[in-house]
């Protein structure tokens, strides 16, 4: 009874093909050699760019901060490794335009030697502000991809009174096994991340859900739980997008999170079991974020492999030590091959949301020959947040934006599970793609002219008050002249 309710509750989805036994069956590697360069962008998180706060030709250690933060959505950045800062300045970014975003150009020394850290022997004597100042101080952001920055989770949390706390341990993208072998091997310090976590949100539980396809993880996580009654570790299907937060909080909890609302509003916020592990780093050892695990796989990939890497390191780099066939190699993708993006080439950095950097075939990638609908409905069938893909699209090739956006195109996630299952090839999340950066476009647009011309109002209001002024003062000082004639003459009158 339980398996068909939970089926019923299941939006939506497909199964792609997993591709993970290469990776995930291989423990993390972690003799990566130390680039010569790093290439440290600014802006790896939701929000404000950090700001530096390092000159060229200084020295820096392992840790130590570069850049602060901009505001309260916003995180900042350390060094990597120790070295000297050789440039900040523009150079291309991790993004299918790569165009040019600011970086530190960090050159290393090879002594990979850390700052002075500042360990908590027992941090749940911290108050709850000081787990989240810790947190922020660190530079934590969402790993899973969003790169929301984790401090300000956790200060929601304890404003909105949150009362269940999930861990996404789905990891429901073909090839990416990163969070499956963290969890096989870092659940211990996993775990104490998500009390951490539940401390600095003054919330009384947590549920881990990971894929029942991930039998090893799930196992140790349970095992590391288990004297932890506030920490429930549970199997969810392995079925694509499981992990959505959406998707996730309605299985999980029963609950949906209405349109236009934060899960925090239901009393439910989520963070990636990557995370988790960042957090206990940063309270427990006093060590910001500056390295990762990313899964580097495909079929181009002559060793794949999951590996910690410094923030900063080139693709290129991580490519030959992974013994990457740049011939075969059809296509590059930074995140999975289902919500991942295409890179145009492999001299680009890897950031706090890389996940997984993929080197595909041609053979593994989809056929791109584009064939009439059929009216299958299939994409109907397999959309996690319930919407008309192909009606959508029709609106789009027609520039009817407004009409796509009626009937849901700002409630795509652009999973990509409508393209995956067309049976005629047909784009589809490459439309809604491209529909919501123009509606996007439009409304910043539609936001400059009403700022320019409230602008404009406003200096001619000014402008206006100024002349009004001048008026009153010129009538003031011809008054004043008229009363000075008038006093004049009544006393040469008098004399």
């Amino acid at each position: 009874m339980l398996s068909f309710f939970t089926r019923q509750r299941i939006r939506g989805g497909v199964h792609a093909e997993e591709r993970k036994v290469e990776t995930a069956t291989q423990p993390i590697v972690y003799d990566f050699p130390l680039p010569k360069k790093l290439y440290i962008p600014l802006q790896q998180h939701v929000g404000k760019p950090a700001e530096p706060l390092i000159r060229v030709g200084d020295k820096v250690l392992k840790g130590q901060l570069l850049a602060y933060s901009q505001g309260m959505i916003s995180a900042p950045v350390h060094a990597p490794s120790s070295g000297i800062i050789l440039d900040v300045n523009d150079y291309p970014a991790p993004h299918p335009s790569a165009l040019p975003i600011r970086m530190i150009v960090l050159e290393t020394d090879g002594k990979d030697e850390w700052i002075e850290t500042c360990p908590v022997a027992d941090p749940f004597e911290l108050t709850p502000e000081d787990i989240s100042l810790r947190v922020g101080a660190a530079g934590i952001v969402g790993l899973g991809g969003a790169t929301f920055p984790t401090a300000v989770k956790l200060n929601m949390g304890r404003e909105n009174h949150i009362d269940t706390l999930i861990i996404n341990g789905a990891e429901c993208e073909p090839y990416l096994s990163c969070d499956d072998r963290q969890m096989q091997e870092r659940a211990e310090q996993i775990i104490d991340g998500v009390r951490l976590m539940l401390h600095g949100m003054e919330t009384e539980h947590a549920v881990v859900a990971i894929e029942d396809n991930k039998p090893q993880a799930f196992f140790a996580m349970r095992t590391a739980a288990k004297f932890f009654p506030q920490i429930k570790v549970i199997q969810i299907p392995t079925r694509y997008p499981m992990g959505w937060d959406r998707q996730l909080i309605r299985y999980v909890t029963g609950k949906e999170v209405p349109v236009g609302c934060r899960s925090s509003e239901i009393g439910v916020t989520i963070h990636n079991v990557g995370t988790a592990y960042a957090t206990h780093k940063a309270i427990r050892h006093g060590q910001p974020l500056v390295s990762r695990v990313i899964t580097v796989s495909g079929g181009a990939v002559g060793r794949p492999m999951n590996v910690e890497v410094p923030l900063g390191t080139l693709i290129s780099e991580l490519f030959n030590f992974c013994k990457v066939n740049i011939e075969d190699t059809a296509r590059i993708v930074m995140g999975g091959p289902m919500m991942g993006d295409s890179l145009p080439h492999a001299g680009l950095p890897t950031v706090k949301a890389t996940s997984g950097i993929l080197a595909l075939t041609q053979s593994e990638l989809k056929d791109t020959d584009e064939k009439p609908c059929i009216r299958c409905a299939s994409c109907v069938t397999v959309c996690p947040a319930g919407l008309r893909p192909l009606d959508m699209a029709n609106n789009i090739r027609v520039n009817q934006l407004d009409a796509a956006v009626d009937i849901g195109l700002k409630d795509c996630i652009s999973c990509g599970c409508c393209s995956y299952i067309c049976p005629s090839n047909i784009p589809l999340v490459q439309y809604f793609k491209y529909a919501s950066g123009e509606v996007m476009a439009r409304q910043q647009a539609a936001h400059k002219s009403e700022q320019t011309k409230r602008l404009i109002d406003d200096r001619n209001a000014r402008l206006e008050r100024i002349a009004q002024q001048q008026r009153e003062e010129e009538l003031a000082r011809l008054a004043a002249k008229a009363e000075r004639e008038r006093l004049k003459a009544e006393q040469e009158a008098a004399v």
